[in-house]
């Protein structure tokens, strides 16, 4: 009994190259790396947590090789506790005003830590729900691309605290990269 030879498997490639269809238009299609990247603004919501703080080393070198402008976002959630009297529920504006001028104050020193000088920063501390007022800033600021962290909740809670950044994910109006907790880094975590 003879093999194959290995004509016999170029010939079976060639018969399936000529069965390909042949594309209509004319013109060749231009690729995709023929047109640049440029990034002008950058946003990174920050929640303070180690992981938001890793999305902002990550977007740093984005920053420093597109020349964009990063925007820093903190989003304080509203304050509401239920009322013992059948009211409904009570807000606390003095509390979230705390955490307000809080955030700001941890802004400004996480600001001064870790982004180099030189790269222009804006800082943005917010009330709402984070996912839509993210999402929202990035729509009306066109900002070209969401640099956010992931917290890596499983199971029971993700069912109860959801995922900011998996809604941030579905609702955004331009491209998201997510940075998980525990990952193949290529950035070195000392910038």
């Amino acid at each position: 009994m003879k093999k194959p030879t290995p004509k016999r498997k170029s010939q079976n490639r060639k018969a399936v190259e000529k069965s390909a269809p042949k594309p209509k238009n004319k013109r060749p299609a231009s690729p995709a790396s023929s047109q640049p990247i440029g990034l002008k603004t950058i946003l990174v919501p920050i929640d303070f947590s180690d992981n938001s703080k890793k999305a902002l080393r990550y977007a740093i070198p984005f920053a420093q090789q597109f020349n964009a402008s990063l925007i820093l976002a903190y989003i304080v959630e509203p304050t509401i506790y239920p009322s013992d009297f059948g009211f409904g529920q009570i807000g606390f504006p003095d509390v979230e005003k705390e955490l307000h001028e809080k955030a700001l104050s941890e802004m400004a020193t996480l600001r001064d830590s870790i982004i180099p000088p030189g790269l222009r920063t804006v800082t943005l501390v917010g009330t709402g729900i984070p996912f839509v007022e993210i999402t929202q800033f990035a729509k009306e600021h066109e900002v070209d691309i969401i640099i956010v962290a992931t917290h890596g909740r499983t199971g029971v809670e993700h069912i109860l605290f959801g995922s900011t950044a998996e809604k941030i994910i579905r609702k955004a109006p331009c491209p998201v990269l997510v940075v998980r907790s525990e990952e193949h880094d290529f950035i070195d975590e000392r910038v």
